[in-house]
């Protein structure tokens, strides 16, 4: 690469990172990714790996496969600790790097909203490995219920609690009981499946906050079809691992708690001098530049913008285009044209609800059931990189669809044992007084 070309960082491999080097291609700019895994996660199927519908592989692409033939781009594998703004330096674990121009595309994680007790306990669902854990510990729970006999814990076993009624709690759910009603129940036919239970909480009145109203009371319809419970009104406080409670008191027994409840910014915006907005989001200039330093920008579920009134929304959609605004901005400068505002145009919203169902909103049309689900397979399709994922892809939701089957059923990571089971461990007894030696 040319040494004396202006220096772009883009913090990030996710939607946001790839669109902006992308953008990038054939601009007088040496352009450098930094991010701490070597792939590309197509984040919205997360929770068919979770569910035994996709492997990890089908959703995830090598970053430096994707930048093959974009010969001003470079992909470091690291870790990003820390951002000096005045120095114009990302300090790495690999080493300091200098820019002249910053993406910060570092996304989103988990929000658990101070809950130390379910960030301990439940499990999220934002990366590979939370994906790939949530589809063991629901294969060993089926497993382990073979097993035990004490019906208090039995309950708990067969109780799936997903807190978030939002497009990843939906989905999540929706294919969790299909999994568990049209797969599971034939693999383990000395169960009794009449009493294992879905539960989604939602601490609103409705489910996907977002969508047009009747969409989301559509969405309830047909979770409830599905035999997915959902109590509105409920806010989780606490969660030890076999039972949640709720501010009103109630209890449910549980074993597996998956919290889709909230996103938050990346923790490393936290550690910039910068002012941030709701969810720890960095406030920026409508051309997305950080106020104070306009060699920086920020996108995607990291950055706080508002447009009518309201603040955009933490999606893939926006974070591409943001993305790709900001790289233009970068041309922009470098040619000494000032940047310009960005404006986010709202492509609509889908989510499925499983099998043969979901709901989408393009535009002013609304639809859902049979032709929305097509329209979700469709886009999800085209957004997901490498001709191999998708026809791997395609061919796992086809025998999925013909043979009510999922192929991913693998248990990995070890047998079971006192951390799967720990109601089996035998507390410690305490060791007998000893009469001290007088010598």
């Amino acid at each position: 690469m040319d040494h004396g070309k202006a220096r772009v960082v883009i913090i990030g491999a996710g939607f946001g990172g790839l669109n902006a080097a992308k953008e990038l291609a054939n601009s007088p700019l040496q352009v450098s990714i930094l991010d701490k895994h070597n792939y590309h996660l197509f984040q919205p199927l997360l929770y068919q790996v979770a569910t035994s519908s996709l492997s990890a592989t089908d959703i995830s692409y090598p970053v430096r496969a994707i930048f093959r033939k974009q010969e001003n781009v470079r992909f470091r594998l690291t870790e990003v600790e820390d951002i000096d703004l005045a120095a114009k330096t990302v300090h790495t674990s690999t080493g300091p790097m200098e820019y002249d121009y910053l993406i910060l595309a570092v996304g989103g994680e988990t929000n658990y909203f101070g809950l130390e007790s379910v960030m301990q306990h439940g499990r999220g669902l934002k990366d590979l490995e939370d994906s790939v854990t949530i589809r063991n510990h629901i294969l060993r729970t089926f497993e382990l219920s073979t097993q035990e006999q004490d019906p208090r814990v039995c309950e708990a076993l067969r109780t799936f609690v997903v807190v978030g009624g939002g497009p990843t709690g939906v989905e999540f759910a929706g294919a969790l009981s299909e999994l568990i009603r049209l797969v599971l129940s034939k693999d383990f036919p000395e169960l009794d499946f009449s009493d294992v239970r879905v539960i989604v909480l939602e601490m609103t009145d409705r489910l996907l906050v977002g969508f047009p109203e009747e969409l989301a009371e559509k969405a309830a319809d047909e979770l409830r079809a599905k035999h997915v419970e959902i109590h509105f009104g409920a806010r989780v406080s606490d969660y030890d691992g076999m039972r949640v409670r709720l501010d009103s008191g109630q209890e449910i027994p549980a074993y597996t708690l998956v919290w889709a409840a909230g996103v938050k910014a990346s923790s490393l915006v936290d550690k910039l001098d910068v002012q941030q907005a709701s969810k720890g989001r960095a406030v920026v200039e409508p051309t997305l530049q950080l106020p104070g330093h306009p060699e920086v920008f920020v996108v995607g579920d990291a950055a706080f913008m508002q447009q009518d009134g309201e603040p955009l929304p933490m999606l893939a959609p926006v974070a591409i285009q943001q993305a790709k605004q900001a790289a233009r901005n970068i041309i922009n400068l470098e040619a000494g044209r000032p940047p310009q505002p960005f404006k986010y145009d709202d492509p609509g919203s889908m989510a499925t609800i499983g099998r043969n169902v979901a709901v989408a909103r393009v535009g002013r049309f609304k639809f859902h059931g049979f032709l929305a689900w097509l329209v979700w397979l469709g886009v999800h399709l085209v957004w997901l990189i490498g001709f191999r994922n998708r026809l791997l892809v395609l061919i796992n939701w086809a025998a999925d669809y013909l043979f009510y089957e999922r192929a991913m059923r693998l248990i990995t990571g070890g047998a079971l044992n006192e951390k799967t089971a720990p109601w089996k461990v035998e507390p410690e007894q305490p060791q007998p007084l000893r009469k001290p030696v007088i010598e």
